[in-house]
């Protein structure tokens, strides 16, 4: 065991080296930022209070840390490791709080190093990696509203489920754990507070504006997820994928089962006891896991691995809980051995892959193209480029390459003909179909065709 007045050292030194870690390998390895991560920039040039994918915090978060530090790939690598570490510090406070063993909450953080949800898939900023600290948050304030009965715990509690929303709407399957534990404790009488009610009103105002944008839009980042999901009418698909999908779940796991078989002298259950803390745990945890399978039983659909980023960050909790009573606290050598090794090897593999891989998204060599592209404009125009159109990674690329920072759109609802040359717009897209219609300057840098119209 570690002697407590040193755990605090052990776990900021934790918190510090996955932070530096996982936001410098990537910046020195890859070439380009990710897919998702260009994607909420692209949303970030143009900010609303929706998208034709997602929700809108994502693109609020990537959108602030350009205009601080402009487009600097190593910053949102930092920005989506501060969430990570923001989640991480809200397990460790729920765990702590949970146990009274400060011990035991620095091991249902650590346990978390197993699951490549909160290492190796964390350089690239998206929806899941947003959810993250809303995710802790919203468990952990769930936990205090229940403890201590304060108005201003369930405020909070609000704010962290509708930022969650916004988020991604997957949000609602841990929105609804919460309010079915709120309810099964008011229905038993062991918790009597009205307090519960503030919630939801709080939630609401808070994503309001986004509800309104989808009215207003058809509901098409619903739309969007649901096509994601391949639902259909075949019956096979009922079995299959969610199948598929536990099978994966194991896979995804083992190496946090491992981590946690040198923790206990060995894995064995004399009493199994429904009590408060496994109660909170079931609604907190397994339930939202369980609707989620649920939902691909029923409807047939596919739930795709990444979408469990935040499902799982009770699994260290939950272990422990279950088997506190075999923690091997005499010799942890092993553990600690275990935690080093993945904690090294993955940013190790990270780096390998990215280094000796030459055809992902991250080499991609957008900030070369935009000098190109910026050439090719001023030698035909003086204006500024304001606006590119296309998909959100080929004029996503641009508008986050380019100085004059242009705003984003995916589609022109007008013809190309119409526009404005003292708009300063780059039309990307299908190089045979844009050449055609292009009223400006064009060209090509395979495999996309870039259309350019300015004041001469």
């Amino acid at each position: 065991m570690i002697e407590k007045k040193n755990i605090n050292k052990v776990y900021f030194l934790f918190l510090f080296s996955h932070l530096v870690m996982w936001t410098l390998i990537p910046f020195f390895t890859n070439v380009n930022l990710p897919l998702d991560t260009i994607e909420a920039l692209a949303w970030g040039s143009n900010l609303d209070w929706g998208f034709n994918k997602h929700p809108p915090l994502s693109a609020f978060a990537a959108e602030l840390f350009y205009q601080i530090f402009g487009n600097q790939d190593w910053a949102f690598y930092l920005l989506s490791q501060i969430f990570v570490i923001l989640a991480f510090i809200a397990i460790f406070k729920l765990a702590n709080e949970f146990f009274g063993n400060l011990n035991f909450a620095l091991f249902s953080i650590m346990l978390l190093e197993g699951i490549y949800f909160y290492n190796y898939t964390t350089p690239e900023f998206n929806v899941n990696v947003s959810q993250l600290p809303f995710w802790a948050f919203s468990i952990l304030y769930t936990w205090r509203c229940i403890k201590y009965d304060k108005k201003k715990d369930f405020v909070i509690l609000g704010l962290c489920l509708g930022l969650g929303f916004l988020s991604k709407y997957l949000f609602i399957y841990l929105i609804i754990g919460i309010k079915l534990l709120f309810i099964y404790l008011f229905i038993n009488k062991k918790n009597k507070s009205y307090n519960f009610f503030i919630v939801g009103p709080i939630a609401l105002i808070v994503v309001s504006p986004h509800l309104i944008w989808l009215v207003q839009n058809e509901f098409i980042s619903v739309s969007y997820g649901l096509r994601r999901t391949g639902i259909n009418d075949n019956f096979l698909n009922h079995i299959i994928f969610p199948i598929n999908f536990f099978l994966k779940q194991i896979g995804i796991l083992i190496p946090l089962f491992l981590m946690f078989m040198f923790l206990v002298k060995r894995v064995k259950i004399k009493k199994f006891f429904l009590d408060s803390k496994m109660i909170f745990l079931l609604f907190t945890f397994i339930l939202p896991i369980f609707l989620i399978i649920l939902t691909s039983l029923i409807f047939g659909v596919k739930i795709r691995t990444m979408w469990m980023t935040p499902f799982y960050l009770l699994s260290g909790i939950m272990l422990i809980q279950i088997f506190k009573r075999n923690i091997n606290t005499n010799n942890l050598k092993k553990f600690y051995s275990i935690f080093l090794l993945l904690f090294f090897i993955s940013p190790a593999i990270y780096a390998i892959v990215s280094l000796t891989n030459d055809f992902k998204r991250t080499d991609y060599p957008g900030k070369e193209i935009a000098r190109l592209v910026q050439n090719k404009w001023d030698d035909n125009y003086y204006n500024e480029i304001k606006l590119v159109i296309g998909d959100e990674w080929y004029a996503g690329n641009l508008s986050y390459h380019l100085n004059s920072r242009p705003k984003w759109i995916i589609e022109l609802k007008k013809n190309p003909m119409d526009l404005k040359e003292s708009e300063g717009v780059i039309y990307t897209g299908n190089p045979k179909i844009l050449k055609n219609i292009c009223p400006g300057v064009y060209g090509t840098i395979k495999p996309v065709g870039y259309c350019m119209i300015g004041q001469r």
